[in-house]
């Protein structure tokens, strides 16, 4: 029985403490939700009440956004003007006039064969802008613009944050170095601190580029004259004599500028061929015997013999023929 008692009474316990919690958060939720907000009146038809504040403007949303973002601008602009050189010095009075830069500049005259022209590469302040891009569409005719825009916002927090952590590791480690005593953690903590300022100036450098091309659009202005006019064919039989007679004319002056250029050349191959002839026919004739050498002699001494004999034994005929009579 005493067991029993023992437990009824626990359970009693128990659910006392479990109806007082239940009734002490009913009780807050219930004062929560029924108090009015302090120093709000509510209006009597029952409506929102008013804000002390207006709320921000269409425009002014898009401005605080737009100075949040960090956006890239590039362009190209070709432009035909009446003097190419003279607008190249106009475009650079421009921007410079509105705080920018020229980064490059090139400019070529005309010729009889070719159209003026000259090529700026420019850099505008971003704010500035649009206002310097309406001046130079009024140097002449536009032909062509290509405008390009790219958010780096992402790339410039990442940037920022990597930058910032590696501040924090820096003066850590230099908090350390000032703590340090072994010389082997002195030159450890120096070796580390050595390598993250490198990167942190690594970042930097390529923050303050992102920053320069964030803050400076960069334009490049084509500057062009007019194209030249083809030349006009013959379009009668004077006309075409005429135009038949200057290509004649021109022919034949082609034909003696190249005999000019040949006539040395041809002259020198002539006198060459000449020195290797009359060598050749010295060296031709220098091989031949004359006809009459000692092969008649020989001939003249082989007869005399032959003429004696015979002279003898015609001498000896007579006598002996002769001699029987």
């Amino acid at each position: 029985m005493t067991s029993r008692r023992l437990r009824l009474a626990g359970l009693a316990a128990l659910s006392a403490i479990l109806l007082t919690g239940c009734s002490m958060g009913s009780t807050g939720s219930d004062s929560e939700m029924g108090e009015p907000d302090v120093g709000v009146e509510a209006p009597a038809d029952g409506g929102v009440a008013p804000r002390d504040e207006e709320p921000f403007t269409e425009d002014e949303q898009a401005g605080s956004i737009d100075e949040d973002r960090s956006v890239v601008t590039t362009g190209w602009m070709a432009v035909t003007v009446d003097d190419p050189i003279d607008a190249a010095a106009e475009v650079a009075a421009l921007v410079t006039g509105a705080d920018g830069r020229i980064d490059s500049r090139t400019e070529t005259p005309g010729t009889d064969t070719q159209q003026a022209r000259a090529t700026l590469v420019v850099r505008i302040p971003a704010a500035r802008f649009e206002d310097v891009l309406a001046d130079l569409r009024e140097l002449g005719d536009v032909d062509s613009v290509q405008l390009d825009a790219t958010d780096v916002t992402e790339q410039t927090q990442d940037l920022d944050s990597r930058i910032g952590s590696l501040q924090t590791s820096i003066d850590r480690l230099r908090a350390l170095l000032a703590e340090a005593d072994d010389v082997g953690d002195l030159i450890a903590i120096e070796s580390e601190l050595t390598a993250r300022q490198s990167e942190l100036d690594s970042l930097a450098t390529r923050r303050d580029q992102l920053a320069d091309q964030v803050a400076y659009s960069t334009l490049t202005v084509e500057l062009l004259s007019e194209g030249l006019a083809p030349e006009a064919g013959p379009d009668d039989f004077w006309s075409g004599l005429a135009a038949g007679w200057n290509a004649l004319t021109t022919f034949v002056s082609g034909v003696l500028v190249v005999i000019g250029v040949m006539l040395p050349w041809l002259v020198l191959l002539a006198v060459l061929g000449a020195i290797v002839v009359g060598v050749i026919l010295l060296a031709n004739r220098g091989g031949r015997r004359p006809p009459g050498g000692g092969d008649g002699g020989g001939a003249s001494g082989s007869t005399a013999p032959g003429d004696a004999a015979g002279g003898t034994g015609a001498g000896r005929t007579p006598s002996g023929t002769g001699g029987p009579a």
